[in-house]
């Protein structure tokens, strides 16, 4: 499978508000250059995915208020082009299997690659090598090197429903997805580990190994605390 017929890619986002997105970056460099960060990231994430499987096979599960985000007239124009829907309420382990659950429902059959706004380094070519792993396998997850996950693929998205349980944001999370796919009859494939961009030192080396993503042009622009932690 590549990233043709029959794959689709879902980006599950937070709209980029100040005060809101990046809380631990913006404790350093501030609450509106975090959210550019932020914002940045997503619109690297969308043009990877775009670029892997298509403007019309890219569905976009949002929570937030754009109209308070930063880029938001960039970011309404660019989701435009894509299928956004909005989260469900509850907790992140409902919110992904409800996303995918949506997908299923919109486009029956096809296999989804799912990642989230924490990794501009994102890659068309990453993204599709997911999905190739789909031919051979029920699902691939991508670890995190914090011990999260940044992508997961399912060649059928209603299996995302083994995720509810599954905490969240720990050091453990990609275990325990891992194993609860495992559980519920999956094979599991494993991918290339990314660095997550939380704390100031992961957008400093994000934006240094990516240096023509937006979110390295952001970076070079945040604030004097933020290019001090980066030196």
């Amino acid at each position: 499978m590549s990233g043709g017929p029959g794959l689709r890619a879902l980006v599950v986002a937070k709209a980029p508000v100040p005060g809101l997105a990046k809380t631990r970056l913006a404790a350093v460099v501030g609450d509106v250059a975090a959210a550019d960060l932020a914002a940045a990231a997503l619109l690297d994430t969308l043009a990877a995915c775009e670029a892997g499987v298509g403007s019309d096979r890219l569905h976009v599960a949002l929570t937030g208020e754009l109209a308070d985000a930063a880029r938001s007239t960039e970011l309404r124009r660019t989701l435009a082009a894509y299928d956004v829907f909005e989260q469900c309420a509850g907790g992140f382990d409902r919110r992904l299997a409800h996303a995918h659950g949506e997908v299923a429902r919109r486009a029956p059959g096809d296999a989804v690659v799912q990642v989230g706004m924490d990794t501009p380094q994102l890659t068309a070519h990453l993204l599709t090598g997911l999905g190739e792993a789909l031919a051979v396998h029920d699902a691939v997850l991508a670890p995190a090197d914090d011990g999260g996950w940044w992508a997961l693929g399912l060649r059928d998205p209603r299996a995302a429903e083994a995720l509810v349980g599954v905490p969240m944001s720990t050091g453990e999370t990609g275990a325990m997805t891992r194993a609860a796919l495992e559980r519920a009859g999956l094979s599991v494939a494993g991918a290339p580990a990314l660095r997550d961009v939380d704390e100031v030192d992961d957008a400093a080396a994000v934006a240094a190994g990516h240096p023509h993503t937006r979110f390295a042009r952001a970076w070079a622009a945040t604030s004097p605390a933020g290019r001090r932690a980066e030196a």
